[in-house]
């Protein structure tokens, strides 16, 4: 398994995995309601301008030569606190046939290796709440909770 780097030629591929994402995360609150429809209006907008951020990078995840996933990793640092610089992961899905076989381990392993190069001394990762399969997932390599967002809709 490997982790490559997307380019503008994957920009399709990106927002194609993204909703499947987004679309999954619907079940755990009306605040993750999508505003598409389907798929095809969704703007490949906001992974074109992870292309020109330095702190943003999307990875295309490849087994045996097929895409099977992405990653999004946001650095970021907090100069007050001891475990100061981080590697965030934003987004990862692994294509629904590829999972239970250890790719989602696979990748967070590649990840640790990425912050690792990249000087940063911690990983952050978030999850929704009653998604209790990833909070596992989590919990089994090693995350420990730490924080936990409220959120509010305003109508």
């Amino acid at each position: 398994m490997e982790l490559i780097e997307a380019t503008a030629d994957d920009l399709d591929a990106l927002v194609d995995r993204w909703y499947d994402l987004a679309k999954a995360m619907e079940e755990y609150s009306e605040l993750n309601e999508l505003a598409y429809g389907d798929v095809s209006e969704v703007s490949d907008d906001g992974f074109r301008a992870h292309l020109d951020d330095e702190d943003v990078t999307d990875y295309l995840v490849v087994h045996g030569g097929e895409t099977i996933g992405f990653v999004t990793l946001r650095e970021g640092h907090h100069p007050s606190r001891q475990y100061s610089r981080y590697l965030r992961v934003v987004n990862v899905a692994i294509d629904e046939d590829h999972r239970s076989q250890g790719r989602g381990t696979e990748v967070i392993e590649r990840v640790k290796e990425l912050a690792r190069e990249r000087g940063c001394d911690h990983l952050k990762v978030s999850c929704e709440w009653q998604n209790e399969d990833t909070r596992r997932f989590y919990r089994d390599a090693n995350f420990q909770p730490k924080q936990v967002d409220y959120a509010q809709p305003l109508e």
